[in-house]
């Protein structure tokens, strides 16, 4: 394959979106020979098959190190001063364009794949003072109300699921302390 053929912006940034979308995003319709037609048609096979496989490995160390715009430039850096496969500045150009644009959406894609449980989408509350109550002294006691919205990551067209909490001063101490306790146990595991 010709220098000038790989180092097209263009034909680069359209390999990179078509892989990416066929390895992270599902688009399985995307296959080598559809991109090679569609980018590269006259490309030799070989010559695409080694383009292809150098931009999926790009790919596949710009997602698994989730890496933000600073560890991008170390990392394209490191990969223009290669001796063999070096990268081109267009397509690091090409490439960090492709990052800035894509990065959220594929770490999205992927955190999604991986969960098979529920997920807490949204969270919401509120203080209210009690008005009515069956014991005199509750009346105008603090008390928070929490709505919890809890989402099937398994069947996506469920409605998530609303839970509603009523904690009164002591009850709300006790989930915050419990909840500093995670904190602080999720704080050592990053840390150690």
């Amino acid at each position: 394959m010709t220098l000038k053929m790989v180092d097209d912006p263009k034909r680069f940034l359209a390999l990179l979106n078509g892989i990416s979308r066929r390895n992270y995003l599902g688009h399985s319709e995307l296959t080598d020979d559809f991109l090679k037609q569609e980018i590269y048609p006259d490309a030799s096979e070989e010559d695409f098959c080694r383009i292809c496989s150098r931009v999926a490995g790009l790919l596949k160390s710009l997602v698994s190190a989730d890496m933000d715009m600073n560890q991008l430039e170390v990392f394209l850096t490191a990969q223009m001063k290669r001796k063999e496969g070096t990268l081109s500045e267009e397509q690091a150009a090409s490439l960090r364009k492709f990052w800035k644009t894509n990065k959220q959406k594929i770490h999205e894609s992927i955190v999604s794949q991986t969960m098979w449980g529920n997920s807490l989408q949204k969270i919401s509350w509120r203080v209210d003072l009690k008005s009515q109550s069956r014991h005199a002294e509750h009346i105008n006691t603090p008390t928070a109300i929490m709505e919890l919205h809890i989402a099937d990551n398994l069947n996506t067209s469920k409605v998530p699921e609303v839970v509603r909490l009523e904690l009164d001063e002591t009850k709300l101490s006790a989930m915050l302390l419990n909840m500093k306790d995670i904190d602080d146990q999720i704080n050592k595991l990053i840390k150690s």
